[in-house]
């Protein structure tokens, strides 16, 4: 899956003097707040920004801040003085292997991952263009040059369009070559090309930022969320794994050679689930059976950093800050001793925070004691992001 973000636009309308994308708020970009729900999506994306070309060096760097250990999988290309051409920018920049596109627009800022996950999955699944949509609550009236009202529409048959927007690769591709005229959004133009466009439920959060007023209501936003609770949460992950000798041992992302492996759907890595377990917890976020179930095959033999990374993707993506980790392992082996400093090291670089690993036995109580596997308990603290 590719998705592009569309951040090219003067943002004249805002009155700031600076391209909307690059604007703050709060604390952070109204690009860098876009950022964060698509690197916090459960399946990995290419995702493509398309900059004011002026503005590119100062874009990609904001861009790789919120990316972080995922900025191998984020593109930022110039965009044209059109958002079209901005859109055909960045198609032009998806890898061939990207079969499902979504188009979104960087000033819908607030937008939550899971938004782009439903488009994604309805795109995929009919083939058709996706596009999610709210109600209209008020009248709607038609006026002609004058201001004379020509007509009362039925609001019941009309719906506010957002983004992101869904499609199949090759026919938006195709209706982007084809264009003849300018259209408002990629549904319209994909549309003309004789492809059929959907709807699903859209979300309050996706508003336009457009006009002073919007940046008001987003800059309350980003303050509520980030204030108007207590602002560092804690959260507390336990696993628990049995050795399998037929299997080598990975253990907080590293191989433990000499060592009998651990049972699970995945490498069996007790340290890492265990962290992945206390972030996801202190950020209110589900667990690691929810979003990594032994039912997805994706994670069939998968290590650590990977659930590491995309662990800290979603926190990322929800708004959320790691302080520091702490590890107790439980267990008669391996021995940590020699290889602490290394472990703390290569978990502290994947998780972006501090983490301190510690070792316990249960003097030979228990299933530990016994030497039948490998319990580790985290904690984790983390903040929203300011």
């Amino acid at each position: 899956m590719g998705v592009i973000i569309v951040a090219a636009g003067s943002g004249s309308r805002l009155g700031r003097g600076t391209p909307k994308a690059l604007v703050p708020v709060v604390g952070a970009s109204i690009l860098e707040r876009a950022l964060r729900p698509v690197f916090g999506m459960r399946a990995p994306a290419q995702v493509v920004v398309v900059a004011p070309a002026d503005q590119l060096a100062e874009a990609r760097m904001l861009c790789e801040s919120v990316a972080g250990v995922a900025s191998d999988h984020l593109t930022v290309v110039a965009g044209g003085s059109t958002r079209q051409q901005s859109v055909a920018a960045g198609l032009a920049a998806l890898d061939e292997s990207v079969r499902t596109v979504l188009v979104h627009d960087a000033a819908r800022a607030f937008t939550p991952s899971i938004q782009f996950e439903l488009v994604a999955a309805a795109a995929e699944e009919t083939g058709a263009g996706i596009i999610p949509a709210l109600a209209v609550s008020d009248t709607i009236k038609q006026a002609d040059a004058t201001g004379a009202v020509v007509r009362t529409l039925d609001r019941s048959e009309l719906v506010a369009v957002q983004t992101p927007q869904g499609f199949p690769r090759d026919k938006l591709v195709a209706a982007y070559s084809a264009a003849t005229e300018e259209y408002t959004d990629d549904a319209a133009l994909f549309a003309a090309a004789g492809h059929p466009v959907s709807i699903i439920a859209g979300d309050v959060l996706a508003f336009k930022i457009t006009t002073p007023w919007d940046l008001r209501r987003a800059e309350a936003l980003a303050r509520e969320s980030g204030g108007s609770t207590m602002a560092v949460r804690t959260g507390v992950g336990i696993d628990v794994h049995a050795f399998d000798a037929g299997s080598p041992l990975w253990l907080g992302a590293l191989h433990w050679p000499g060592e009998p492996g651990l049972s699970g759907h995945s490498d069996g890595d007790v340290l890492s689930h265990a962290i992945c377990d206390s972030l996801l917890s202190a950020a209110g976020l589900g667990d690691i059976g929810s979003r990594f179930g032994t039912d997805d095959d994706r994670y069939a033999g998968a290590h650590g950093d990977v659930f590491l990374r995309e662990t800290v993707a979603i926190l990322a993506g929800a708004g959320f800050e790691i302080g520091n980790v702490a590890v107790q392992v439980v267990a008669r082996r391996p021995k940590l001793a020699a290889r602490r400093s290394e472990l703390e090291a290569h978990l502290g670089v994947l998780v972006g925070a501090p983490v301190s690993v510690s070792a316990t036995t249960t003097d030979e109580l228990g299933f530990t004691g016994r030497g039948d596997g490998i319990a580790v308990i985290a904690t984790a603290l983390v903040q929203r992001s300011r």
